[in-house]
């Protein structure tokens, strides 16, 4: 919704004030609208000045704010020509000295800007990039009041930023840092990530310290398929209400990787707070959320994500206000197999008491065991792999079997454009398209009798083997493909945690 700011400047003694429900930072905005105008050489009317925010009954919050608020000031006292000023969003956040400070969310500004049919939007010149991705809009960005007044006076001429959207959007595409071919041996591993990607599964990978499990989630976003124009805009939004763009970024252009600390609190992971912002969660939208050490994480904090896994997007409710945050990742977790990190390993012994490893991955629910599809077990790289010459697969022919991979999928969701993955199955769809012949129903029904496994983790293990049928080019789940899919259910085999 747009806010309208209006000023009434009449005679009387000096009286300033702001109505409109603003919040204590808009009311303070005072001090730094008057510094900003006698530093730069403006008149503060000392006069009575009345500012309406309207609407009146929405609460106003920030400091982006003070420089639409000094604009109408220097408007209604006749220091700057109003006649164009209704037809641009003006923001920005004074310095004492009249430089502006960067804002938060401009790219949502902008867009509600131009629907609102505004001529243009003037706000911080390092937010301007950020703000010009959106067509028919003439953004400027400035950097003190100065040139702001300049401008509606006409004596500085102001030169729109213009960003080719779809220029910067395939210029930057899959520019990753890391890649797979980086990773020495673990060629297990990799495949059960392939698949994860293939198919957008959750992934949790256990083993031993020093065993490569956060190298290789690192390097899980270089094998996912490139964002679309779509994803990236809609990604490129959270982040700008989360103010997590850097200046000379317009657009996310690679996909999302965040790897929250496990002291996080649960309104930092899934959003909140009293203005309720995105959380790790929303952040990680249509990429990767990393949570290293699993256990360690509070319970809280863990399943206060079963929800938005589940329905990949999050409601966060106020008092006053309902938000709604997307939250499309996918998992990958990892952890030690107990305290000590050498259970079931091949050369180190466990030096845990009796009943500590259950204990240990006791603190991770049942529920949230069976959101994961892929439970991988992780073992240290010997020392002649290391030293290997080999050069191993690159990432970029891994993510052209994953994108073969996804198009399949997308053309067999063809009548469902809100799906995207196997993952995203509802468990209708899943009894539809994943049928299998009397020979898996067999091998199915004893791997549940043994693994003791739930409803839900039926359902995993056929959309896990329709994603690996999907990557061998098959239009039938065969057994073999729903094989290596029990295969990956390390934490239900029975006796495994002792």
């Amino acid at each position: 919704m747009t806010i309208t700011v209006e000023v009434n400047i009449s005679g009387g003694n000096i009286y300033y004030a702001i109505v409109g429900l603003p919040d204590n930072a808009v009311r303070e905005s005072w001090q730094r609208i008057e510094s900003a105008l006698v530093t730069n050489g403006f008149r503060m009317p000392r006069q009575r000045i009345i500012v309406n925010m309207a609407p009146a009954d929405i609460k106003k919050e920030g400091s982006s704010y003070d420089l639409t608020i000094a604009a109408a000031i220097l408007a209604a006292s006749g220091q700057i020509e109003s006649e164009k000023l209704d037809k641009y969003v003006i923001m920005g956040e004074l310095s004492l000295d009249g430089s502006l400070q960067p804002i938060k969310g401009a790219l949502s500004i902008s867009i509600q800007a131009r629907k609102d049919g505004f001529k243009g939007f003037i706000l911080p010149k390092q937010n301007a990039r950020e703000a010009a991705i959106v067509n028919d809009l003439e953004v400027y960005g400035v950097e003190n009041i100065r040139e702001l007044a300049g401008f509606f006076n006409g004596d500085v001429q102001l030169k729109p930023e213009v960003v080719n959207t779809r220029e910067e959007f395939f210029n930057s595409l899959s520019n990753y840092d890391s890649d797979f071919s980086e990773v020495k041996g673990q060629e297990n591993i990799k495949r059960a990530l392939e698949i994860a990607a293939a198919g957008g599964h959750n992934v949790i990978l256990i083993g031993p310290p020093g065993a490569g499990k956060t190298m290789l989630a690192r390097r899980l976003p270089s094998i996912l398929p490139p964002l679309t124009l779509h994803e990236s805009l809609e990604t490129t939004k959270i982040h700008s209400v989360a103010g997590k763009l850097s200046v000379r970024d317009a657009l996310v252009t690679v996909r999302p990787f965040r790897s929250p600390h496990h002291t996080i609190s649960d309104v930092a992971l899934v959003g909140g707070g009293s203005n309720p912002q995105p959380g790790e969660i929303s952040l990680a939208h249509n990429g990767v959320l990393f949570l290293d050490e699993l256990p360690e994480f509070k319970r809280s904090v863990l399943e206060v994500m079963r929800q938005p896994l589940e329905e990949r997007r999050i409601t966060v409710s106020r008092a006053k206000l309902t938000v709604d945050y997307p939250a499309n990742v996918m998992l990958i977790a990892s952890m030690n197999p107990c305290p000590c990190g050498y259970y079931n390993h091949p050369e180190k012994e466990c030096t845990c008491p009796p009943g500590a490893v259950q204990k240990y991955l006791a603190k991770i629910s049942g529920p949230l065991l069976d959101r994961i599809d892929l439970h991988v077990e992780v073992t240290p790289v010997n020392f002649s792999e290391l030293a290997s010459d080999r050069i191993a697969e690159q990432s970029e022919a891994v993510r052209e079997r994953v994108i073969q991979a996804r198009d399949r999928q997308t053309e067999r969701f063809g009548n469902k454009p809100e799906l995207h993955a196997n993952a995203q199955m509802s468990p209708q769809l899943v009894r539809d398209i994943c049928k299998i012949n009397a020979a898996g129903q067999t091998l199915l029904k004893k791997a549940m009798e043994k693994l003791g496994l739930s409803a839900r983790a039926y359902d995993r293990i056929l959309k896990v083997s329709r994603t690996i049928a999907d990557l061998a080019g098959s239009d039938e789940i065969k057994l073999e493909h729903l094989a290596e899919a029990i295969h990956f259910r390390s934490l239900d085999r029975e006796g495994w945690a002792g």
